[in-house]
């Protein structure tokens, strides 16, 4: 005899079995559970969000760091000894882990929204604990060689802020109908506090998006009457971008592209003339290593004139590409470049004055042991008068031996009522309200220069002018008035969907409440004709009642040969779908 089992009809579920799938390895529907998550799971789902609020603070730095990446690849340099362009290596993990991250985070999500209970594979919890610790240690990395940077934050938080408050807000608004799923549904007294717990926390941090506008400080919110003018341009080290730093040709470049004023790092020589070099030492922008092998460590300045003008400093340019433009240049530009020797600070002021542009010295003190440590800056003022460029148009840099130096403009790290002020842009508004000129450096980035542009800076000095050159006017500016309204409405219009998608959470979760589980029917014999029903004919079981039915008996229930056996188990089947 046979006893019959009723059938089950499921849908198929291809997208829950590939979120589950992928995020916890549950493939299989009896894998798959809707029952609340258990607690290690969510404290995986707590490291899973940090990860991802870490990954997202680390990206954006890097992001507006942007301006500043030639800095960062120096200061390494100045500790490894070698020039690499560290950002790469940077820039491809961040990018690999921040998009691992955020896809976890995604179906995490995915989880909660369709009811299903976390579950993280293990081989994604190796994946998360090691794209955490890694970003832990790039953080402390960067403080630790490059701390200084961090203010760009701040910076960029002046221009970005009305856009990342725009992204916050809709992004929060988004998540109401997770939080509202999970807090109006019935729970065990044991949640019901924890419930509690998460919509205040939601709660609390919905308000504070609302009112973070109140704590902006943006420039380019401002009356576009009051938009002073354009900022002049400073070839810092000429064109570094196009052309080896502190060459000629770099400085006629800066010069071709609208540069106001030329930016050069001034070292001299044991036999006292004033050459421009950056570094300590030869070795990154000239060929030393090859022409003095046994003096490649040695400071620039113990150097005389003769041999620093048999070095080349351009075709390292052409080689370590540190910019990624060398493609772009022509052969007659490369060539060019490929013969650059070492300038001299005659050289460059010669050129600023048949450009009618000025000039501002960066001058490295020579060592105590230096031949020319007494009169360095005698040999400076040298220089600019055999130039034959006014000493009005010549900015000097240092702040010590100022009571000597005469006739020449003046910077300082220190407010003062006169003269020119080289800083950091935090306190440029600061300088400013004191009638001191600032100069803002470095400024490589179109956002930067808008941002300042909009606060009144008179000049910045920038390894880009031909980017800044670009920029015609602030990327963006608006009124007072058009930006309150753009916030309150934005504000009202997140709270009114918000308040909609819990009254609807809350409807939608009371009518599964009344609804009688007893109603639902799992039945074969309604036919299912849409392909998507994978009718699974399962569970036939066949039993012996208890009868005390033999082996022969049993065997008599079945047909007498195996082929017959299949086609009875086929028509049983078929039957089955025919009913």
């Amino acid at each position: 005899m046979v006893k019959h089992q009723p059938l089950q009809v499921y849908e198929k579920q291809v997208f829950v079995s590939f979120v589950t799938g992928i995020y916890g390895c549950r493939w299989k529907r009896y894998q798959r559970s809707q029952d609340d998550s258990s607690r290690w799971e969510c404290i995986w789902f707590l490291i899973l969000c940090s990860s991802f609020l870490l990954l997202l603070f680390w990206a954006y730095f890097w992001l507006v760091a942007q301006n500043d990446f030639n800095e960062f690849n120096w200061s390494v340099y100045n500790r490894s000894g070698e020039w690499r362009d560290e950002t790469i290596p940077i820039l491809a993990s961040t990018t690999v882990g921040f998009s691992y991250i955020t896809f976890l985070l995604i179906l995490a999500l995915f989880h909660i929204s369709l009811g299903q209970q976390l579950n993280l594979y293990w081989v994604h919890k190796i994946g998360v604990l090691a794209t955490l610790v890694t970003t832990i240690s790039g953080v402390v990395s960067v403080d630790d060689i490059w701390g200084d940077e961090w203010d760009i934050l701040l910076v960029s938080l002046q221009s970005t802020a009305p856009f990342l408050h725009i992204g916050a807000l809709a992004t929060v608004t988004a998540i109401s109908w997770l939080v509202a799923g999970y807090v109006v549904r019935d729970s065990h007294s044991s949640l019901l506090d924890f419930q509690v717990m998460v919509l205040l926390i939601y709660i609390i941090i919905l308000l504070a998006i609302y009112l973070a506008p109140l704590t902006f400080t943006c420039p380019c919110i401002m009356d576009r009457h009051s938009l002073k003018p354009r900022p002049d341009i400073i070839g810092r080290r000429g064109a570094p971008m196009l052309a080896p730093e502190n060459t000629m040709v770099s400085f006629n470049r800066a010069l071709q592209h609208g540069a106001s004023s030329l930016e050069a790092d001034v070292t001299i020589s044991v036999d006292g003339v004033p050459f421009l070099m950056r570094d300590r030492t030869l070795r990154r922008t000239t060929d030393v290593s090859k022409v003095f092998p046994g003096r490649q460590f040695d400071d620039a300045s113990f150097f005389n004139w003769t041999e620093l003008r048999s070095l080349n400093a351009g075709q390292w340019f052409l080689e370590s590409d540190p910019y990624w433009t060398v493609e772009t240049l022509s052969a007659k530009d490369r060539s060019r470049i490929g013969n650059q020797s070492v300038c001299s600070l005659v050289e460059m002021l010669r050129l600023a004055a048949r450009a009618n542009s000025s000039a501002l010295l960066n001058i490295r003190k020579p060592p105590a042991e230096h031949p020319r440590y007494r009169s360095w800056f005698m040999d400076t003022l040298w220089a600019v008068q055999k130039a034959g460029i006014s000493q009005k148009r010549v900015t000097w840099t240092p702040d010590t031996d100022r009571g000597r130096v005469r006739g020449l403009q003046q910077t300082t790290t220190e407010k003062s009522e006169r003269g020119v002020l080289t800083c950091i842009f935090p306190s440029s508004r600061e300088y400013l309200a004191n009638n001191v000129s600032v100069t803002v450096y470095p400024v490589n980035e179109p956002w930067l220069y808008s941002t300042l542009w909009c606060s009144g800076v008179p000049s910045v000095s920038s390894d880009a002018p031909q980017v800044l050159r670009k920029v015609p006017y602030p990327i963006w500016l608006m009124s007072q008035n058009a930006y309150d309204f753009i916030w309150i409405s934005s504000d009202l219009v997140s709270l009114a969907i918000v308040i909609g998608v819990f009254c609807f959470q809350k409807w939608r979760m009371s009518g599964m409440q009344n609804y009688n589980p007893e109603q639902i029917m799992l039945s074969a014999v309604v036919p299912r004709p849409s392909r998507d029903v994978n009718i699974m004919k399962e569970k036939l079981i066949f039993s012996e009642l208890n009868n005390g039915l033999s082996s022969t008996e049993e065997l008599s229930l079945y047909p007498e040969n195996v082929t017959d056996g299949k086609s009875w188990l086929l028509d049983s089947f078929q039957s089955f779908d025919n009913d």
